[in-house]
């Protein structure tokens, strides 16, 4: 099989547009608002928690996000655009649920962590099942076939 259609084939059920719709929903929302509030979600706060290069780090992070996202709710290229959602997250878990977990504990950075780990979960189920039969990914693949 090749690589495009192992990328593009899905057995997933329809209902996994409601994974697709979090996950793609809360990325776009979030990319949009590290530009609409720079000091608060982009450049400011990835200076404040000390990742380097905010200034270049917050717009590019930002792009991905709204990029990734889009991707996602479309179901297009989906297994890719999972791969940036995953590092995104696993940095952010790393540079501020960590930090939480060792200053306050467990329980509180459970609370803090809830939305990050539903992301994490939500794009690692997507780069497995795929976007299923409602999307782009498996109108092109039926296009090919």
């Amino acid at each position: 099989m090749a690589l495009i259609e192992r990328i593009l084939t899905t057995r997933a059920p329809a209902s996994v547009i409601l994974i697709r719709l979090m996950v793609g929903a809360v990325f776009l929302s979030e990319g949009i608002q590290k530009f609409l509030f720079p000091d608060q979600l982009g450049v400011g706060r990835f200076a404040k928690i000390g990742l380097p290069s905010p200034e270049f780090l917050g717009p590019f992070v930002g792009t991905f996000e709204i990029g990734c996202g889009m991707l996602i709710l479309l179901g297009l290229l989906t297994r890719l655009a999972v791969i940036p959602t995953l590092v995104i997250m696993g940095v952010a878990i790393v540079t501020t649920k960590l930090p939480i977990l060792l200053e306050s504990g467990f329980w509180r950075m459970a609370h803090e962590a809830r939305t990050d780990y539903a992301m994490l979960l939500g794009s690692l189920f997507l780069l497995l099942v795929g976007a299923g039969p409602w999307s782009l990914d498996d109108f092109i693949r039926r296009k090919r076939s």
